[in-house]
């Protein structure tokens, strides 16, 4: 009789599965592709540590960043659209402003703040990228008019980091009419002799570029940030012509006058203090 095998044939005992969670970890750069750690990114002041691309901060990150300590007080924080002109097109811009507000955890796309800045009592706004583009409304405009005459009741020198795809379309006129608005008051601050440094950063255009952002007593833009009013591709397709290389990137305009400077981020804070020392001796 034929020998036969009538037991299964013995198995490994089952092991747990295990998975490595990799996801936020790490971040490709935009411009050199190369993979950063993200506690490297962030102690480099969310600059890549390769190639020194700038990435996008937010407006409280920049306000800790520029502020003594990273102290600073908030004001007129509740300020919100009333949608003037009740705007809707894949959703109703209330809905959007809801939806926005309750995800960045601000109002509007700036935050104004007092504090000190090298020891040196200051008014700082930045602006809120993730807020619809940094688009600038007529709550952005009226929050830096405010901030703006803040100043020059108080004898502070005003600093406004720029960081904005341009005017807010759902509120139409009403955008528009804010930079007029604040390159009057700005005129104020001016005649009384009080300084204002304008900050770009990536990106900077449209209305806020033709008017508050290039107004500064200094104008200086990190390495690299967009700066123009009109996107490079409509200019082509306006002018029918190819742009030079890096046009309207800020180290053009800084070889063509349009800006006074271009600051690392790492550098900013210090220069900025050198800068007010220079303007109040």
């Amino acid at each position: 009789m034929p020998f036969s095998k009538d037991k299964k044939p013995l198995q490994a005992p089952p092991t747990e599965e295990k998975t490595v969670r990799t996801e936020g970890l790490f971040f490709k750069c935009d411009n050199c592709r190369q993979i950063i750690w993200k506690k490297e990114l962030e102690s480099n002041l969310n600059v890549c540590p390769k190639c020194d691309f700038h990435f996008k901060i937010g407006a409280r990150h920049r306000l800790e960043l520029l502020f003594d300590e990273g102290q600073y007080q908030e004001f007129d924080p509740n300020l919100t659209s009333t949608d003037p002109l009740n705007f809707f097109d894949r959703k109703s811009y209330r809905q959007r402003l809801e939806e926005t507000q309750k995800a960045v955890g601000t109002k509007d796309a700036l935050i104004c703040a007092r504090g000190k800045l090298g020891g040196r009592e200051m008014i700082i706004c930045a602006m809120e990228y993730s807020f619809i583009g940094g688009s600038m409304g007529a709550v952005m405009g009226e929050k830096i008019t405010r901030a703006i005459e803040a100043a020059l009741a108080e004898k502070r020198p005003l600093v406004i980091v720029s960081a904005s795809g341009g005017a807010r379309m759902m509120e139409g006129a009403f955008s528009l009419m804010q930079m007029a608005k604040i390159s009057a008051a700005l005129a104020r601050l001016d005649e009384a002799g009080i300084p204002y440094i304008s900050i770009l950063t990536d990106p900077t255009t449209g209305g806020v570029t033709a008017s508050f952002a290039m107004l500064g007593d200094l104008n200086v833009a990190e390495p690299g940030a967009l700066i123009g009013f009109a996107g490079p591709r409509v200019i082509e397709q306006t002018i029918r012509q190819k742009l030079p290389k890096g046009f309207q990137r800020a180290e053009f305009l800084l070889e063509h006058g349009m800006i006074d400077a271009i600051v690392p981020r790492k550098e900013l804070r210090e220069y900025l203090i050198n800068a007010f020392k220079f303007c109040l001796s």
